[in-house]
Formats: C-alpha cells, sequence, structure tokens
C-alpha cells in the first residue's frame, strides 16, 4: 500500500515534509492538499516526473500543467515576463485561487506546457508553500483522472491514483473544492480562461 502521511501536528508535518522533499527531489510524484482540490505534484524540472503526471491522470499532452509557487520571489524561476498587470493581480489574490498565466522561460521541460505559456499559483496552504520553498516550483494538476471530479479528500482518489503515486500527504477534508480562476496575463486585457473561486468582477475591478 502507498505510503500515507498526515500532517494534523506539527511532527506529522516535519516528517512529511522530510519524505516528500526527498521524493519529489529525487524525482518522484506525490499527492498533497491544496486550498481548492487535492493535487499530485512532481518538481518542474523534472520532464521525466511531468511524463508520469500526465500518465497517471490519462491526461492530454497537449494541455498544460500548472506550477506551484512557495513565495512569489519563485516566479522567475519559470516565468520568462511577469508583467505589471500579474504583479498587480499576485499581489491582490496570491495566496490563494488565482493561476496567473505567464510566458514560460525556454529552459524549462518541454512537457509542462505545449505552448509558450505556463499557469503560476501560490496555494493558501502553509504546508504546500513551506513544501515548494524548500523544493522549488511544483508542476502540479488535480488528483483525479482527467475528466472526473477534482478530489477533496484523499479517499477520493486513493483507490484510482494510489498504486502510481510514491506518497500521499493526507491533510484532512480540502475546504475549497472550487478550482482557481486562470488569467491570462500575456495579452492585454487580460482574459479569464476559466472562472473558479474568485469572480471575473473581482479580477477585472483589481
Amino acid at each position: 500500500m502507498i505510503n500515507t502521511l498526515q500532517i494534523s501536528s506539527q511532527e506529522q508535518q516535519r516528517t512529511a515534509l522530510l519524505s516528500a522533499c526527498q521524493i519529489l527531489l529525487a524525482g518522484g510524484i506525490i499527492a498533497l492538499p491544496t486550498d481548492t482540490v487535492y493535487g499530485i505534484a512532481a518538481s518542474a524540472r523534472n520532464a521525466a516526473a511531468i511524463d508520469r503526471l500526465f500518465k497517471v491522470k490519462e491526461r492530454e499532452i497537449s494541455k498544460s500543467i500548472a506550477v506551484l509557487l512557495g513565495d512569489v520571489s519563485q516566479a522567475t524561476i519559470i516565468a520568462k515576463n511577469f508583467s505589471h498587470k500579474a504583479e498587480i493581480l499576485a499581489e491582490k489574490f496570491w495566496p490563494g485561487g488565482l493561476t496567473i498565466i505567464v510566458s514560460k522561460k525556454t529552459d524549462l521541460p518541454p512537457n509542462i506546457s505545449s505552448n509558450d505559456k505556463i499557469g503560476l499559483r501560490i496555494p493558501d496552504h502553509p504546508f504546500v508553500r513551506e513544501l515548494i520553498r524548500k523544493t522549488g516550483p511544483l508542476a502540479t494538476t488535480s488528483a483525479n483522472l482527467s475528466g472526473q471530479p477534482a478530489a477533496k479528500t484523499v479517499e477520493e482518489f486513493r483507490s484510482i491514483l494510489g498504486d502510481q503515486l510514491d506518497l500521499i500527504i493526507d491533510g484532512g477534508t480540502v475546504t475549497g473544492g472550487i478550482a482557481s480562476t486562470v488569467v491570462d496575463c500575456t495579452v492585454d486585457p487580460v482574459k479569464i480562461l476559466r472562472e473558479g473561486t474568485i469572480s471575473s468582477e473581482k479580477i477585472f475591478a483589481c
């Protein structure tokens, strides 16, 4: 059975951080809670690990995978250009349910995105942010098969994906349950590609 670690106490969090870091930096993939839904994650710099994400989800390779950051400073690792409008939205809604589409750097693994753009987000989840500050940005996609509902608990995906993962971080029930809003900041005016937890009214008001 796949190793599952709880993070309901500080001691458990320390153990989970150490294990998750070792696995991710070695090229493994893990499931973890975020502020919106459960996700499966791999190092954004590891092409083989990203390829595993696509296979686990049965996801079309033409669909890009978003990248989670630990803090705003990590955006420069992934983004070729982080525009002024992107900065405004990040300051207002990060950490939180906003994915900002930016132009990606050319040295990223080609399978992370089928074009020259990539989505960035900082989750409103302290454990996940601390993990990413240690590992570097993580390519992350929802913990479900493509086209199926996103998972809010480990039980909702364990039987389907568990055997293909190297570790599951169990943070209990995710309270958000709604996917992030996706805004393309490579165009002017910015374009909402998916309305999620943050309304379009709030985006354009900002």
